[in-house]
């Protein structure tokens, strides 16, 4: 676990957090950390983490009772995690295929999740507008691009699937729409709009904290229990008590099984002229990737960079989260290249920023949200790179579950979901990375056979498919 911070040391001035992403390099201020808590104190709703998990579920709390004393209580800064610097994907995913989800609660339930998560896009825009959020929000959909015949059979599939579930409204593309290279065709999900993570995020906190909350930073939370957070730097008391740590509750002893940190890393290029986007055929709001299993994201950004991330970080010893993992060369220069063979048209790219981070995944890789009313103990997580949406449905959930109202949203099969525990080291370390090996090799499996990969097949119930 990393030492406690402390306000005055020089990494966690502004100028550290400014060289953290692109996003945190243009979030629109100037990422002065706010005060820590300075002792003990009550208030009526603790909140650990001010990520968009956190923050969601004070911004719901405070529309239902306004009167509510909210904290927030964040090791680093808010927006600090995956919520400020991530793909900037705004979409309908979750971690779990609507398929695993009908064979686990039910089709009935899987249909409700599915269209949740849908009109929860719309729901986001709806804030940001509300709230006159500068957050580059536009709702232009995902492309997804099959560039080999597997992958086109795929998108067939995945299309034929969400017609049958009836909530998802995915359209086939013919080669004549799309521009990636060796591309047969795409899937477009309309479902999913571009944004600026870390606007949105440090203008959500901004937004509480004007309704009354207060957000602590540079303030470690060690424990919690029923009635009472325990940092460094004091103890907060509260009937209502929401962990919202995603991949950083891996370096809590009490939730460090519980979720598993694996790394995510990004880069954003140097902007591109308005030819060159005409050539690879991105719209503005559109984000895209291709159909490999080692996931790939991208977006246009709004001021016409490239700003494109994947998997492929390995999993550290003992759940560990440390500031140098979230810079593995490799990971970049793969990226790069990657980008440039997805689109030859590119001229050759000038990579501006690189950065990473951890990410939640879960031991069945299905988020949850949970509230127990008799111990006031609640939380919610697991998104496995998805959150970006799902952080609202679950900030709405939460507040919703908090104040005792039965609605749709408590009644989703997430609620009260209980995900096992990761198994110990160094099971965790041979598993965790065996899967992203695993991957790569379903990868390369499909490229020199031309077939459906088996290695996926087997892989497919671990990953939520």
């Amino acid at each position: 676990m990393d030492a406690p911070l402390d306000l005055r040391a020089a990494d966690h001035s502004a100028e550290h957090y400014t060289g953290l992403s692109f996003w945190h390099a243009t979030a629109g201020d100037d990422l002065s950390p706010r005060p820590s808590l300075p002792g003990d104190l009550d208030a009526d709703v603790a909140i650990i983490g001010a990520g968009l998990t956190g923050l969601w579920t004070a911004y719901e709390l405070q529309k239902r009772d306004p009167s509510l004393r909210i904290v927030l209580l964040e090791k680093r800064i808010a927006g600090f995690g995956a919520s400020g610097r991530n793909g900037g994907w705004v979409s309908a995913l979750f971690p779990r295929s609507a398929e695993s989800l009908a064979h686990t609660h039910g089709r009935a339930a899987a249909v409700a999740m599915r269209r949740a998560m849908v009109d929860t896009v719309d729901e986001v825009g709806r804030a940001i507008e509300a709230e006159g959020i500068d957050a580059h929000y536009v709702k232009g959909g995902t492309v997804v691009f099959a560039r080999s015949d597997t992958q086109w059979a795929d998108a067939r599939a995945e299309v034929e699937r969400a017609r049958a579930f009836g909530t998802d409204a995915l359209e086939l593309w013919g080669p004549e729409r799309v521009r990636a290279s060796a591309a047969r065709g795409a899937v477009y999900d309309p479902a999913c709009a571009r944004v600026h993570p870390a606007r949105l995020t440090r203008s959500l906190a901004r937004v509480v904290e004007s309704r009354g909350a207060t957000i602590f930073e540079g303030t470690e939370v060690t424990s919690w229990a029923p009635g009472v957070v325990e940092t460094t730097r004091g103890r907060v008391r509260a009937r209502h008590v929401i962990a919202a740590l995603e991949g950083y509750g891996a370096t809590v002893a009490q939730s460090r099984r519980g979720i598993l940190p694996l790394y995510s890393l990004m880069i954003a290029t140097e902007p591109l002229p308005a030819e060159v986007w005409d050539e690879i055929g991105l719209e503005h709001g559109q984000t895209f990737a291709d159909g490999r299993h080692l996931v790939i994201y991208g977006q246009r950004t709004a001021d016409d960079r490239i700003a494109f991330g994947g998997r492929g970080a390995r999993y550290h010893f003992g759940s560990a989260v440390r500031p140098e993992y979230d810079r593995v060369q490799r990971v970049f220069d793969h990226l790069r290249r990657t980008v440039q063979e997805l689109f030859p048209q590119l001229p050759e790219l000038q990579v501006s920023h690189s950065w990473g981070g951890p990410l939640g995944v879960p031991r069945d890789w299905h988020a949850s949200v949970a509230y127990d009313p008799a111990t006031g103990l609640g939380s919610a997580g697991g998104y496995v790179g998805d959150g970006l949406a799902t952080t609202n449905l679950a900030g709405r959930t939460l507040a919703d579950l908090v104040t005792g109202a039965d609605t749709e949203l408590t009644h989703l099969p997430w609620v009260g979901h209980r995900s096992p525990s990761w198994e110990p080291e160094p099971l965790r370390f041979l598993g965790a990375n065996a899967g992203l090996v695993a991957m790569t090799g379903a990868d390369l499996e499909e490229r020199l056979t031309g077939r459906p990969s088996l290695i996926a097949r087997a892989m497919a119930p671990l990953v939520g498919h």
